[in-house]
């Protein structure tokens, strides 16, 4: 099977945060970016597809068809990364930690390990 190129995924975090806020302002806000690295990750995506994802109308923006069918999979893939990686990072709750004075440690705690 031939590998499939998939676009940056900056691109396709800048698209998700835009669609959900409905700006692109929003959307760079919460990525820490600028809005013209927003606009430019978008214009990236579009071009790739050949199609507008956003209608454009002043500062508010609207998902085209294709971006209305492309934002569910990609939110539902981010959110399913986000929980891999929690499920991936979680600490082992079956260890146990002991915090005890020294000499407590040496005279009476290692004598009952």
């Amino acid at each position: 099977m031939a590998p499939r190129r998939l676009p940056s995924l900056k691109a396709l975090r800048a698209f998700e945060a835009a669609a959900r806020h409905g700006s692109f302002s929003q959307a760079a806000g919460e990525l820490s970016v600028t809005h013209a690295a927003i606009s430019h990750q978008i214009r990236a995506l579009e071009e790739a597809l050949g199609a507008p994802l956003f209608h454009r109308t002043g500062r508010q923006v609207e998902l085209t068809e294709r971006g209305q069918k492309l934002f569910p999979v990609l939110s539902a893939a981010f959110e399913q990364m986000a929980e891999g990686w929690a499920q991936a990072s979680a600490k082992d709750s079956s260890a146990l930690t002991v915090s005890v004075e020294p000499s407590f440690a040496a005279r009476w705690l290692v004598l009952r390990l």
